[in-house]
């Protein structure tokens, strides 16, 4: 009498054991998905576009490793991944991360998405037995299921992605992550990592486009080894296009009659022109086609040209735009357009940027300034490095701390602050470790030659707190105020000095509290970035331009640019701000830092008078200029002459220094 009610223990506890007969992510869905009331316009059962089908398969296909989707709004993205989410968890019981711009959005997601999908999809329940209650298995930051996790993070923090170990991670909406994750890298490379070992390893990312050139979807986009595009066979003539937004004179696209208010989509083959219902009659028989040939049919098999079956690519990317969604008319579209157009004529894009972006999934062109990296190497000179040119009379140098190096630049500057880099330096070291500190310090203790034949030191420098290990640079600076070695802390906000404020910080070294024991400075990032810019804009040497040595790497061009001035949504409306678009920047920041020294040494206050006095000392007019200074700086060390005099040069005293610039004879 006991035997069922013991079998059916039994078949419940063995049930996690169980395998289920192999099925694509369009198939499960397409028996298990529902829609939410609180997430869906419509509550009821899954029914799959046709363009939705083929990316659902191809998320769930093991050989694919990577899927990217450049979207619009109402195209279903959210939807797909909800249901990825659902079958990984039920089907294939295999771990998932999900990582959403900020934490705000991920809770978010996790209240109006996820959380209503697990208690409409009957078959979740099996796997995840402490739904709808407090549980530690089931927060807003993870769900525990038989036999796999879901953890669900914001983006922004680079700690979210640690101690992570998953077979699917999803990127939701790319494009409003940042694009370096606290100086650890992109979000891509840190998820990515996350699924590194994996059997299946999958990296999933969605997003409506932003900005043109800096959209981190499109560029992974561009990377994959197939682009997709959904071709709609012509209603007229048969012949497979993809749906376009085009323009007035384009010879394809939409097209729009002012008389009878009507819109249409004009086939590039045979110039007939079909409506969105007879678009609806014809998209079942749409199909994924590649800019190489290579198309997907309708079991989700990859086929090339010839029809025969080939391999599944590592990458795919799709796009797909609002036009292909039936959830809003082609005649919406078209208005949203002309709304948005009149409002832009009348000097307001913000409308236009959204329908771009949102729409037709697209990124926006903007203005930015920028400088091209190309245009700086090509006007490079043959002037060699670690030798100061004619020109050059004070040295500073800006220093940036990363967890395993230091990167050193070293600028000189001259007459009306004209600047030469003269030393481009990677240290490798451990920050952590004193010893790499000496090294540090022995390197800006370098006498760099100069090309009349003497010699300069480095008379002021600025070293970068805001890393891992503030507390070591403060005591770095402290013991070395009368260098002029100073802390410093950028401040991004517009309008800020160079030479920003400064407080007294308590130093933390080896455990012992030294009170006010160093003065932090504050840079003003913003203006130094401005400034920089304009020089760079400038193409005659003389007052503020900028000299490029032959000898320098192209990494140096490539870090110095990689920041570009843009216009962005800020808490108090639009302003211009300088965004990353490289994860590398130290080049950029050790010359902001180096600006900032050479104002600390009084240089954007000299007078003419002070610069002649100061030529006068480095360069005399009486100098031999065909006295060859050699190739290398000349080491500090005993051997090498100090200074027999200091010239009578102006100074401004902040802390103690160099003073003028030394002449060793």
């Amino acid at each position: 009498m006991f035997q069922a009610p013991i079998d059916r223990a039994t078949g419940i506890g063995l049930s996690a054991l169980a395998v289920s007969s192999p099925k694509r992510l369009s198939q499960w869905a397409a028996e298990n998905f529902y829609l939410s009331a609180e997430s869906s316009y419509v509550e009821q059962r899954w029914v799959a576009y046709p363009y939705q089908s083929a990316i659902m398969d191809c998320m769930s296909n093991d050989d694919i490793q990577e899927v990217d989707f450049i979207k619009s709004a109402r195209v279903g993205y959210t939807k797909m991944i909800l249901a990825a989410m659902g079958y990984f968890s039920e089907h294939k019981r295999r771990n998932q991360a999900v990582w959403q711009p900020t934490d705000d959005d991920s809770d978010d997601f996790c209240k109006t998405e996820l959380d209503p999908m697990l208690r409409d999809v009957p078959c979740m329940e099996g796997v995840f037995p402490a739904f709808m209650q407090r549980h530690k298995d089931n927060t807003l930051k993870q769900k525990k299921f038989l036999g796999s996790i879901l953890h669900l993070r914001g983006g922004k923090a680079a700690k979210n992605y640690r101690r992570i170990t998953v077979d699917t991670a999803y990127l939701d909406e790319l494009d409003g992550f940042d694009l370096d994750i606290e100086k650890e890298g992109s979000p891509v490379g840190l998820a990515r990592k996350r699924v590194e070992g994996a059997t299946f390893p999958k990296l999933i990312a969605g997003s409506t486009p932003k900005l043109k050139g800096y959209s981190m979807i499109e560029a992974r986009a561009e990377q994959a080894d197939e682009q997709f595009l959904f071709h709609i066979p012509c209603p007229h003539c048969g012949h497979e296009h993809p749906l376009q937004w085009g323009g007035k004179d384009k010879p394809y696209g939409m097209k729009f009659d002012e008389d009878e208010g009507s819109v249409a989509q004009l086939c590039p083959s045979c110039g007939g022109l079909y409506v969105q219902s007879d678009y609806l009659s014809v998209w079942n028989r749409g199909r994924w086609i590649s800019k190489n040939g290579v198309w997907i049919d309708g079991d989700s098999r990859f086929r090339n040209q010839d029809n025969d079956y080939i391999s599944s690519p590592s990458s795919v990317s799709f796009h797909v735009w609002t036009a292909y969604s039936p959830q809003t008319t082609w005649v919406q579209i078209v208005r949203e357009f002309k709304s948005a157009k009149k409002k832009a004529e009348a000097g307001d894009t913000s409308e236009l940027k959204a329908f771009v972006n949102t729409t037709l999934g697209e990124s926006w062109e903007a203005n930015v300034d920028k400088t091209d990296e190309h245009e700086l190497m090509n006007r490079a000179e043959d002037y060699p490095l670690r030798i100061v040119p004619m020109g050059g009379l004070v040295l500073v140098a800006g220093v940036d701390v990363q967890d395993d190096r230091f990167e050193v630049v070293v600028w000189a500057f001259g007459r009306d602050e004209e600047m030469w880099p003269i030393d481009y330096m990677v240290i490798q070291a451990n920050p952590a470790d004193a010893r790499d500190w000496d090294r540090l310090d022995n390197y800006l203790k370098t006498t760099f030659k100069h090309q009349t034949g003497g010699a300069l030191r480095i008379e002021a420098a600025a070293v970068d707190t805001g890393g891992h290990f503030t507390h070591q640079v403060y005591n770095f600076c402290r013991t070395r105020t009368k260098r002029r070695i100073y802390a410093v802390k950028g401040d991004n906000q517009p309008g800020k000095p160079v030479k920003g404020r400064s407080s007294n910080q308590d130093v933390n070294y080896r455990g012992k509290i030294i009170k006010a024991g160093v003065k932090l400075w504050r840079v003003g990032t913003d203006t130094a970035k401005d400034l920089l810019y304009g020089r760079l804009q400038i193409i005659h040497p003389g007052p503020g331009y900028i000299h490029f040595s032959k000898d320098l790497p192209h990494e140096f061009y490539h870090q110095l640019t990689a920041e570009h001035r843009m216009m962005v949504k800020t808490a108090s409306g639009e302003a211009y701000r300088w965004v990353k678009v490289r994860s590398r920047n130290e080049v950029l920041d050790c010359t902001v830092y180096a600006m900032f020294a050479a104002h600390m040494r009084g240089l954007n206050t000299y007078t003419q008078k002070m610069w002649d006095k100061l030529e006068e000392a480095v360069q005399p007019a009486n100098q031999d200029l065909f006295r060859d200074p050699g190739s290398d700086p000349v080491p500090n060390n005993p051997s090498v002459p100090r200074a027999t005099k200091k010239n009578n040069i102006p100074q401004q005293d902040h802390g103690g220094g160099f003073g003028s610039s030394e002449w060793a004879i």
